[in-house]
């Protein structure tokens, strides 16, 4: 009886309250040593990922949903295009292939919260899945329908209907999820990861501040080309896109800054690098307008078009954005607020650095990318 309105549909998601969840693991430990039995997990995750890639399934509460209404539908609600769906598809495919051995699996009940900014991060569902004797997976509610997909997609390929549960939540019942299991994966931003950091056997997926570090002497076209791809690949909403570029002198940084923000204004919404659309114009705005807002005197935004902007059919995009950051970081006392700042599409701030200021930033981000010599 519990629902929430997805953000820009007038489509009603149905929550679990916590008082279910309490049951349920109840039942859980009652029934776990009498579970059907599984085996072949990875080819029947294979099987699965194929069928949520490009085949037909029943998804609860929607019904029989194509490959194509399943593009549709991330489209509409998530304003996802349909060549990202295709790219993060064949990802989660590869991602399985290229693994190697299969765990061994135990008696554990494992709980994924997935994140609504890309579902490349079903991989931990499907690793959970390979180890653990059940999994509960809590969808984004900005973006459920891959999560009720897989689920979907797993049952048509055979996976016991006990083994696997979907539970969208309000975000206070996550809590109350991870007492209630034995091993968790979460995937959040800054507030959610040190809201739940306390957590045992919880595996923790929180901001990536990815960076890149560009050598002294790369030329400046050179430098840009590389890291064009780093920002604005996969609509810049995956933790390990670069956020803060680190040049060595503020002439360097100048001159990357503007070749970069060139790039950056030349991409289409939907060209080789597409970028997502907001179904919630405001959201648009805000999320573009955090960068503004954390600038201080001196700093510029050198991208030139405007921050939100229409596409032909009237949707709605947070553009590419770069911020070239004034001085020279010396050290780690006042950090800018724009350095590892993560938003849902392409953003980077350039900077020069002295080489401990350096080190302390690469300390703090998950990705480090350097130039391949």
């Amino acid at each position: 009886m519990d629902r929430a309105t997805l953000p820009g549909t007038s489509v009603e998601l149905a929550l679990v309250p916590e008082i279910v969840a309490d049951a349920d693991r109840r039942w859980w430990d009652a029934g776990v040593d009498e579970l059907p039995p599984l085996s072949g997990r990875r080819e029947l995750l294979l099987e699965a990922l194929e069928s949520f890639s490009h085949g037909t399934v029943t998804v609860g509460g929607i019904g029989e949903q194509s490959a194509d209404d399943f593009r549709t539908t991330l489209w509409r609600t998530a304003g996802l295009p349909g060549a990202l769906v295709d790219r993060w598809c064949a990802m989660l495919r590869d991602g399985l292939l290229k693994k190697g051995g299969a765990p061994e699996p135990d008696g554990r009940l494992a709980l994924v919260a997935l994140p609504g900014n890309t579902f490349t991060c079903l991989e931990s569902a499907c690793d959970q899945a390979e180890r653990s004797a059940g999994v509960w997976l809590r969808p984004s509610r900005r973006e459920p329908f891959s999560a009720a997909r897989f689920v979907a997609a797993l049952l048509a390929a055979g996976w016991p209907a006990q083994r696997i549960g979907l539970y969208p939540t309000e975000q206070r019942v996550l809590h109350g999820l991870l007492r209630r299991t034995d091993r968790h994966v979460v995937y959040g931003g800054a507030g959610l990861a040190a809201s739940v950091r306390h957590s045992p056997a919880l595996i923790l997926h929180g901001p990536g501040r990815g960076c890149a570090l560009v050598p002294p002497r790369m030329p400046v076209d050179q430098a840009a080309a590389w890291l064009l791809p780093l920002v604005a690949a996969d609509a810049g909403r995956f933790c390990s896109n670069v956020r803060t570029v680190v040049c060595e002198t503020p002439d360097q940084a100048r001159l990357v800054a503007g070749a970069l923000a060139d790039a950056l204004d030349a991409l289409p919404p939907d060209g080789p690098w597409p970028l997502t659309a907001f179904r919630e114009p405001a959201a648009a705005q805000d999320t573009a307008r955090s960068v503004h807002t954390r600038l201080r005197p001196g700093d510029r935004v050198l991208t030139r078009r405007p921050p939100v902007a229409l596409g032909a059919a009237g949707d709605v995009y947070a553009m590419p954005q770069l911020a070239l950051l004034d001085g020279h970081v010396t050290g780690t006392a006042d950090p800018h607020p724009l350095i590892g700042h993560e938003v849902p599409f392409p953003f980077a701030a350039v900077l020069s650095a002295t080489p401990d200021a350096a080190r302390a930033i690469t300390a703090e981000s998950l990705f480090v990318y350097r130039p391949a010599k």
